[in-house]
C-alpha cells in the first residue's frame, strides 16, 4: 500500500510507500531471472569483443590503403578529370550560393547550416528517493520537487506525480528547425550529404553584433535570444496556448561551416576534405576491405595529417568498445553467480564475505576471458600479438597453480 505527505510549498510534496519484505524463495525468484539477462550478456560481450577486434584492423588497413592512394590537389586549380575516381585530398574554403534565412525572425547567414532551437518555460518535476527498514517492512519515501526551467522538448506535465498547478502546455508555439545550404563547394568541388553532415561545428549567433532591425511588436531581443514576451525576465508557464503572442518562447540561433567572404559574421571557413573525386563531385571511396573514405576536418590539414586524425579515432573507438565489452562480461557474471550470494544473504558476516568473493572472481574472469576474446580477433592478422595476450591472460592460472603447490607443502 502507498500514502502521501505533503510538506513544504506547493512546489515540493514526499510521498512515502511501503512493502512486506520478500521471503526466500520470491528473492530466489528474482535473482533467477538475474541470472537469465546475466548470460546474455555474458555472450554478448563475446560477440563485441571479437567483432570489435576484426573492425578496428579493417578501418587500419583501409586508412592505410588510402594514405597510399590519395593524391592532393591544388585548391586555385580546375577540376582535373584524369583524378576521376581516384582518392584526393582538397583543403580550401567553403562556398555556398547563397544565405541561409529565417524570415520569421529575419535571421541571415552565410553558412552551410542554420539552426533555429526553441525553448518554451515549462515545468520540471525532479525526485528524490530512499529505502529505509521499519517494522519488519521496506519504505520508499520520494521527495518530488517542482521548478521552472527553458527546456527545448515538450515535457508532458500528466506524468507528473502531482500535475495540480503544475500544467504545462500540450505543444510548442515554434518549432525547432535546421536548414541546410542545397549546395556547399570545397574549391571547385560540390559536396556529397555525408561531407557535409560532417560540418557541424554549431556556434551561437550573437544577436547583440547582429545588424540591427526591428523585431516586431510580439518578439523581444535580451542577450542571444528572441523572446515571445515583453517581459523576458519575468517568463511565466502558459498552460494553453492560442497564439505564438501569448506564450514565453525563446529562440536562439546557431551556424555551422561558415562560407561567404567578408559577410557577416566571418568570412568563409577553410576545411580539408579526403574523399573520391567524381567530375565535379567528391564523394565517399570504397577500399579493398569494403570500407568507405569520405572525411572532413574544420582546420587545414595535408593528407598525412587528415589520416593521422583518423588512425586515432579508431584507435579512441576501439578502446571504447573492448571497455564496454568488458563491462558487459563483469555485469554477465556478476549477474549469473549473484544467486550465491541469495542463498546465504540471511547470514550477516557470510553474505559479505561472499558478495565481496564473487566480485573478485568477476572481475578475474572478465579480465582474463576478455583478453582471450581479443586475442582470438587478433590471431588471423596479428599471430604474435595474440600469443602475447593469451599469455598475460593465462598469467592468473599460472600464479594460482604456482601457489597451490606450496600451501600443499606447508
Amino acid at each position: 500500500f502507498s500514502f502521501s505527505q505533503f510538506s513544504g510549498t506547493e512546489n515540493s510534496h514526499k510521498r512515502v510507500s511501503s512493502r512486506s519484505n520478500p521471503g526466500f524463495l520470491e528473492r530466489l525468484g528474482e535473482t533467477a531471472g538475474g541470472t537469465v539477462l546475466g548470460v546474455g550478456l555474458f555472450f554478448a560481450s563475446f560477440y563485441v569483443l571479437f567483432t570489435n577486434e576484426g573492425r578496428a584492423l579493417k578501418t587500419a588497413s583501409s586508412l592505410d590503403e588510402g594514405l597510399s592512394l590519395v593524391v592532393s590537389l591544388n585548391p586555385f586549380s580546375n577540376v582535373d578529370y584524369q583524378n576521376n575516381d581516384n582518392l584526393v585530398h582538397l583543403s580550401a574554403k567553403l562556398r555556398t550560393l547563397q544565405p541561409l534565412h529565417d524570415p520569421n525572425y529575419r535571421v541571415v547567414v552565410q553558412a552551410v547550416q542554420l539552426k533555429r532551437q526553441v525553448e518554451m518555460y515549462q515545468w520540471v518535476e525532479s525526485h528524490d528517493s530512499r529505502d529505509y527498514q521499519e517494522n519488519g517492512e521496506t519504505k520508499t519515501e520520494t521527495t518530488y520537487n517542482y521548478n521552472t526551467e527553458w527546456k527545448s522538448e515538450l515535457i508532458n506535465s500528466r506524468h507528473f506525480d502531482k500535475e495540480i498547478g503544475h500544467e504545462n502546455p500540450s505543444a510548442m508555439a515554434v518549432e525547432s528547425v535546421t536548414v541546410v545550404a542545397p549546395e556547399v563547394r570545397v574549391g571547385p568541388f560540390l559536396l556529397s550529404k555525408g561531407l557535409v553532415e560532417q560540418i557541424n561545428n554549431f556556434q551561437t549567433l550573437r544577436l547583440k553584433d547582429f545588424p540591427p532591425f526591428e523585431p516586431g511588436s510580439f518578439l523581444t531581443i535580451y542577450e542571444d535570444y528572441f523572446y515571445h514576451t515583453p517581459y523576458p525576465r519575468r517568463p511565466e508557464v502558459w498552460e494553453t496556448i492560442s497564439t505564438t503572442s501569448d506564450t514565453h518562447v525563446r529562440v536562439s540561433f546557431s551556424y555551422a561551416g561558415l562560407s561567404g567572404e567578408g559577410f557577416y559574421p566571418a568570412p568563409a571557413e577553410t576545411v580539408s576534405v579526403v574523399a573520391m573525386q567524381s567530375g565535379e563531385n567528391l564523394k565517399s571511396y570504397k577500399t579493398r576491405s569494403g570500407d568507405r573514405l569520405e572525411f572532413l576536418y574544420l582546420e587545414e590539414l595535408s593528407a598525412q595529417e587528415v589520416f593521422e586524425k583518423e588512425h586515432q579515432s579508431n584507435a579512441m573507438r576501439t578502446w571504447g568498445l573492448r571497455f564496454a565489452g568488458w563491462a558487459l562480461m563483469f555485469l554477465g557474471i556478476s549477474l549469473t553467480t549473484r544467486i550465491l550470494y541469495t542463498l546465504v544473504d540471511w547470514l550477516p558476516v557470510v553474505r559479505e564475505l561472499v558478495s565481496l568473493g564473487l566480485k573478485l572472481f568477476a572481475f578475474c574472469i572478465s579480465c582474463s576471458l576478455s583478453l582471450l576474446v581479443i586475442a582470438s580477433g587478433w590471431l588471423f592478422y596479428r599471430p604474435l600479438v595474440a600469443l602475447g595476450l593469451v599469455a598475460v591472460a593465462l598469467l592468473p592460472v599460472l600464479i594460482g597453480r604456482a601457489r597451490a603447490p606450496a600451501k600443499k607443502n606447508q
